[in-house]
């Protein structure tokens, strides 16, 4: 049995950032990895993703060259294992660099195996046994597998093994019309797949309000996917060499062939296989772990961060989970994750940044409220780019006149809600950005704009 300071399970944002702040403060720390060190975001999400994001921008802008008055002298072809390649050059010295850094901190221990509780303070590590007064969990999660029949007779892909794809697909199916399903469906359509996206329910991304949903299913059916609503998948089987999909559906065939299948109808945590039963560690009906707004579980000296505490599903949630930790336990400095405004991203082109609370939210919550709209349309600079898709509307409390939501569906949507999140966590009125002198020509500058057209919700 060997003692440490500090076990830290799994090096996802959280863990790994979490391991090496520990480390620096003097800590004896066991740094437990069984796969990719770096995690979800930096293997087989966000850096990964948005490089094939970016070829396949890239792919669109070409074919709309004309419309800029750019003429190309033949037609445009994607050449898979080239944007392949780009995306693996653009990974490896990342990986290379968390995996060094982390190596470096000379009190930080890695061991590249299956951690499993034993009990509260015990971990077992193949035949090693590592005992500790603090352990944080950061083991992620992985794509749900639903209960499709005969999708254990087919070869399918999720979000991970789309990124080995050096091939273009020549129909690929996606089932599930949520983010990751979306991103990849405009993604290999721009590449030139013809792409179909299966959803069960009656609009995309349920989430979010329903004009945001409308105005996103306009986007993808304007290049070329084919949606199907109200279409749940029932089961799968071989025609040839192609994939039969069955469907349970109110409108449109039973059936679909296609060449290929993407299945993302979600994600579950990795907290099934680490032995928690052993430590007492509660976990929810769906297993992800339960946790206070510190983020310590019910067993005193155990915490869980990122994916697998079921209190965000981002890497900038993960890392605001190590810093939480880190302040409460290093600083003295009290945090808590009841603190956090939601915000997040969908990368498909035009992107949505969305911050605070939907539309649909406030009318639930009986809030007296404002809100404004402004569509692309009227944007000078989403025109120029050629780029007039989409809209942003914004959420004021009517009566602390402070900021409760929003949502940015256009070029820079992504970055652009960011100003609007700043004022959120000033707690300031939303005059203060109204006042504000912004750029122009941007798309941020029609937020002031727009916070003057307020009108009752």
């Amino acid at each position: 049995m060997t003692a440490y300071d500090a076990i830290v399970i799994g090096t996802g944002t959280a863990g790994g950032y979490l391991a090496d702040r520990l480390g620096r403060s003097g800590m004896k720390v066991a740094v437990i990895e069984r796969k990719l060190l770096g995690g979800t975001c930096l293997n087989v999400g966000c850096t990964p993703t948005k490089t094939l994001v970016a070829s396949a921008y890239v792919a669109n802008m070409a074919r709309r060259g004309s419309e800029f008055g750019v003429e190309l002298d033949r037609s445009v072809t994607v050449d898979m294992k080239r944007v392949k390649a780009r995306k693996d050059a653009v990974l490896a010295p990342r990986q290379a660099g968390f995996q060094a850094w982390l190596e470096t901190n000379q009190n930080c221990t890695i061991y590249r195996n299956h951690a499993r509780f034993i009990s509260p303070h015990e971990v077992s590590v193949g035949s090693q046994v590592l005992t500790a007064e603090k352990i944080f969990i950061d083991v992620g999660g992985r794509a749900a597998t639903p209960p499709i029949s005969g999708l254990d007779q087919v070869d399918y892909l999720t979000n991970v093994s789309m990124l080995d794809v050096d091939f273009l697909p020549p129909h690929l199916l996606v089932i599930g019309g949520s983010y990751i399903g979306l991103e990849f469906a405009q993604m290999y359509r721009r590449f030139g797949s013809e792409v179909t996206i299966v959803e069960m329910g009656p609009r995309l991304i349920q989430r979010e309000d329903e004009d945001v949903s409308i105005a996103i299913f306009d986007i993808l059916e304007k290049e070329g996917v084919q949606i199907r609503l109200n279409a749940k998948c029932i089961g799968v089987g071989k025609q040839g060499n192609e994939i039969r999909v069955k469907l349970d559906c109110l409108d449109g065939p039973p059936e679909l062939n296609g060449s290929h299948l993407l299945v993302a109808t979600g994600r579950q945590p990795n907290t099934d296989d680490i032995g928690l039963e052993h430590a007492g560690v509660l976990v929810d009906q769906r297993g992800y772990i339960a946790v206070d707004n510190q983020l310590r579980t019910n067993v005193p000296g155990i915490w869980a961060m990122g994916d697998c505490n079921g209190r965000g599903a981002f890497t900038h949630t993960s890392f605001n989970d190590f810093e939480i930790v880190a302040a409460n336990l290093l600083d003295g400095d009290s945090r808590s994750v009841d603190d956090r405004i939601q915000a997040y991203a969908l990368y498909i082109d035009p992107p949505l940044g969305r911050a605070g609370l939907t539309e649909a939210e406030v009318r639930k919550r009986g809030r007296s409220a404002l809100i404004g709209e402004r569509q692309m349309t009227q944007v000078a600079r989403a025109i120029e780019k050629g780029e007039t898709q989409g809209f942003m509307k914004i959420l004021v409390d009517a009566t602390s006149k402070e900021i409760l939501g929003a949502a940015i569906l256009g070029p820079g949507g992504d970055e652009a809600i960011h100003g609007i999140l700043d004022v959120m966590y000033a707690k300031a009125p939303y005059t203060v950005l109204q006042r504000a002198m912004h750029i122009h020509p941007t798309v941020s500058e029609l937020i002031p704009t727009m916070l003057g057209e307020l009108r009752p919700l």
